[in-house]
Formats: structure tokens, sequence, C-alpha cells
């Protein structure tokens, strides 16, 4: 099937709505603001939207006013399927960051495909609190923009105990070992074939004694390393998810119809 070159250029959107051939659909007020006042688009424009769940499909602007824009959806371009690069499922736990860095790794663990990302607070963490609401819309504009077909999960914040003591024993837990005893990220990703992982990052000053030996005493747990340099924390997090996709993941990708 030809791809329709209107679709590889118009605006792309996530939304919560079920979407089906010939369906009428009221954007949200987000949605709307984003289509008539920053993008100043117009009736008979098309639009690409996706949920999660549905695939991909194109719409056609039929109103935008006041009361929003309102869309009709003419055709899916794309199926729903897994994402690309997701073979091994990648989760993303990391410590939340001082000022806006947290943001700035939501939106990488998006671009770069992750399928779930929790915040995790550790004996050093600095920042007390996250702001989910913000941190989901970041995924989410992020998933837009690099055309996944899903947006992350965002698991709500808890401390490293509660996370270790409710692990799933069959997903590895990759924890990046700042003092340099774990094997070496890249040479384990590229013969990776021991199912679903997850990459734990610590805070700005690091991972406590005492929480690198709770780590390390549980079988699930695999330290690993990206070699000499110390990396700040949000650098460390973006390069871990970046190595492990390029040498573990799956890159195969349907074509847009």
């Amino acid at each position: 099937m030809t791809a329709d070159p209107a679709s590889l250029s118009c605006p792309r959107l996530f939304v919560e709505s079920s979407l089906q051939a010939a369906q009428s659909l009221k954007l949200g007020p987000e949605q709307s603001h984003y289509l008539g006042s920053v993008m100043r688009a117009q009736p008979g424009e098309s639009v690409l939207l996706f949920n999660g769940t549905e695939g991909e499909w194109l719409a056609r602007i039929e109103q935008v006013g006041r009361a929003g824009v309102g869309v009709t959806l003419e055709r899916q371009t794309r199926p729903q399927t897994a994402e690309p690069a997701a073979r091994f499922d990648p989760w993303v736990l990391a410590a939340p960051l001082k000022r806006d860095r947290t943001d700035l790794v939501a939106e990488k663990v998006a671009e770069l495909g992750a399928t779930r990302f929790q915040p995790v607070f550790t004996r050093r963490t600095i920042a007390s609190r996250v702001n989910a609401a913000r941190l989901q819309a970041r995924m989410v504009e992020a998933a837009e923009q690099c055309e996944r077909l899903t947006v992350p999960v965002l698991a709500e914040a808890a401390r490293l105990e509660a996370v270790l003591d409710s692990w799933p024993a069959e997903r590895t837990l990759l924890f990046l070992d700042e003092t340099g005893g774990g094997e070496p990220l890249a040479g384990l990703a590229a013969g990776w074939d021991a199912g679903p992982v997850a990459l734990l990052i610590g805070p700005e000053g690091g991972f406590a004694p005492e929480e690198r030996a709770r780590l390390v005493a549980r079988p699930f747990v695999r330290p690993v390393g990206l070699g000499p340099r110390i990396l700040r924390a949000e650098t460390a997090t973006i390069a871990a998810l970046a190595l492990w996709q390029a040498l573990a993941g799956d890159f195969t990708r349907p074509p847009r119809g």
C-alpha cells in the first residue's frame, strides 16, 4: 500500500477516545488549542490520531472554533503492533532529579521506546516529589512526535525498598552501578536473550552503600556499567536505554498505509 503524502506531514495527536472508520470526534481542549491556535489548522486538513490500542488513523478536520476542533476518521494508516525496538519490553526506573531534568528523562524514555517509566525515591534523591501530570504530558508529546503507537505507562513513584519487594521475578533488573562493579551493558545487551528487562538509574549522588548491597543481594538484579566516566543521572538514563535498544532491540516497523 502506498502511503498518502498528506499523512506524512500532518499533525499527530494522542487521544483517549476509541477510533473507527467514519467516526466523528470532538477533540479535547488541549488538542483543539494546539490545532487551532498553534498549527492554525483549517477545515479540510488532515490530522493523525492514535490511542495506544487501535493503531493510527487519518482524520479530516471538519470544524475549528471556540467549541473545539471536530474531526471525522477516514481510515487506519497503521495497525496496532508492538513497539519498534521493544523486543524485551524495556522498563526504566529512575530517581527524580532537580528542576526539570526528570521531565527530560520522561521525554527521552518515551522517544527511545521504553514501555514503562517509574520514578524511584532513594536515600540520596534530592527531589521530594514528582509532578505526575506533567511527566505524563511530556511522554504524550514525545510519543506524538516520534510516531510511537503507544505512550509508556507512568507507574506511581515509590521508594526503592517497596519496588524491590514487589518486583516481578521474571523481569531482570539491570542496575547501573556507578562504582564500576558491574559488567559492561554493551556486552550484555549484544547477546541478551533472557526475557524482559528494566533499567534502574540512581540520583545525582548515586546509590548509598546499603542500597547497593540490597540490590546485588536480589537474584533478579544484575549490576551493569556504561564505562569509565561518571555520567549525570539524566545522561546515564538516555545513554543506557539508547545502547540497549541499539543492541538488543527489534527495529522492524510496519509501513504507514
